[in-house]
């Protein structure tokens, strides 16, 4: 399960704003997470709960914001959007596909005391 990881690595980055910035508490963290990362939203809220415990963002309420996939097609020129990686082009059917956006997972704001 890689969402423990990612949570660790979210934890790395509140310890060094805080003692960047001088908060002592992690009230809310939203996370934008792209469709096409592979990243379980459920995994990742039990993960963050787990890796949050007993440290600066003990309780902190995670909000996930979803990305949707997004790519460019090679064969009709035009950026469509995309639910799972090697999907069709919605609009010419053609495999030719390339990743633009949803990969995506980034902390968007903090609550913080």
């Amino acid at each position: 399960m890689h969402e423990i990881s990612l949570c660790e690595g979210v934890l790395q980055v509140l310890q060094t704003e805080s003692a960047r910035q001088g908060f002592r508490r992690v009230k809310q963290v939203w996370l934008e997470i792209g469709e096409l990362s592979s990243v379980e939203p459920e995994a990742m809220r039990f993960s963050f709960d787990v890796v949050m415990r007993d440290t600066l963002a003990d309780s902190a309420r995670l909000n996930i914001i979803r990305v949707p996939g997004a790519a460019w097609c090679m064969q009709c020129a035009k950026n469509v959007t995309v639910k799972q990686r090697f999907d069709e082009c919605p609009e010419c059917g053609s495999y030719q596909l390339q990743v633009t956006g949803g990969e995506e997972v980034k902390i968007k704001e903090l609550e913080v005391e």
